[in-house]
């Protein structure tokens, strides 16, 4: 985060009006950076939008939208202050900050939440005509489990461990649109994503190679797969919610968080969520995506499991919410 160097006074008093226009300004003009996710996945259709709305109604903050490998590398590059805001599983975050990530036990400490965006489930596809019919069939198959470090391919492998799957899978390290790609091409088996619904890559997807999405939460119940990892959740994929897709099917979820460095300044942290959770500004997120419709400020600590950033703190504070212990 950089602040811009002094300005003449005509240039200044241009930018004032311009902040005035778009709402709170700031003292400064401030950069920062928003990591998301891979493109066509639910995490950079979020930064994106918060980015975008954020920039026009908080004067004096230019910020550029990042697309990364997700919720884990933006979790790390947030701990580093590489980048100002990113889009983080709350589960990573939990773990990431108690050293307990998978083949990772570095403690990721500098990361605070903002606000809970939606929950995220977890969505495995094969083929509509294919013989697989549920998770255990899948030993010996190619699966697209997302990119590399991502809190997709990091969920999809707790998952798959805890039913004894992990080793037995030919794992494909690809992000959502080149998995879908391979999958048309019949490259792979299966593809794995971890975003809210409905999901284009899928809806895309199925509209070229009729599809199934896969019973997960049977399995995740049967194997002690929430008391291993209890920031995940039951949920339901509702039916209708894709091509072909005449039942519902049984996942389970995180909860996508809005998180920052805790060093971006607490005055910055309060004007953007404050901007953003307006009537004005949640009806914008829903029209960039639909899972934005679990955005409420009723709901906005959903899943807490790390402290807040103090700028959170005092909006949520200022809207009558009561702060659970985690976020202190």
């Amino acid at each position: 985060m950089k602040a811009g160097r002094p300005l003449s006074l005509l240039l200044l008093a241009a930018l004032l009006a311009t902040c005035l226009c778009a709402g709170p300004a700031l003292a400064r003009k401030t950069f920062l950076a928003f990591g998301g996710g891979p493109a066509g996945g639910t995490f950079q259709y979020f930064a994106n939008a918060i980015t975008l709305y954020v920039q026009g109604h908080v004067g004096g903050l230019d910020i550029a939208a990042e697309a990364s490998g997700g919720s884990v590398e933006n979790l790390k590059r947030l701990d580093k202050n590489e980048i100002d805001y990113g889009i983080v599983y709350m589960g990573d975050a939990y773990l990431g900050r108690t050293g307990e990530l998978a083949g990772d036990p570095a403690r990721y400490e500098q990361v605070r939440a903002v606000a809970f965006l939606y929950g995220a489930p977890a969505q495995l596809a094969v083929r509509a005509d294919s013989g697989i019919a549920g998770v255990k069939d899948l030993a010996g198959k190619r699966i697209a489990v997302g990119n590399a470090g991502s809190g997709a391919a990091i969920a999809c492998e707790r998952y798959l461990v805890q039913l004894g799957l992990w080793d037995k899978v030919d794992k494909q390290f690809l992000g959502y649109v080149p998995a879908a790609a391979a999958f048309v091409e019949g490259k792979i088996d299966a593809f794995w994503l971890f975003v809210g619904y409905p999901n284009v890559t899928i809806t895309e997807t199925a509209a070229k190679t009729p599809l199934r999405l896969l019973d997960l939460g049977t399995d995740a119940q049967a194997s002690g797969f929430y008391q291993a990892f209890p920031f995940y959740s039951p949920a339901t994929i509702p039916a209708g919610t894709y091509p072909g897709q005449s039942a519902a099917v049984s996942s389970f979820q995180d909860a996508a968080y809005w998180m920052a460095n805790k060093d971006v300044p607490q005055e910055i942290v309060y004007a953007s969520v404050k901007a953003v959770f307006t009537d004005d500004g949640l009806k914008t997120m829903v029209a960039a995506h639909k899972a934005a419709r679990e955005m409420t400020v009723p709901g906005a600590l959903a899943g807490l499991a790390i402290p807040l950033h103090p700028g959170a703190a005092q909006f949520w504070q200022e809207k009558g919410l009561p702060l659970p212990p985690a976020a202190k």
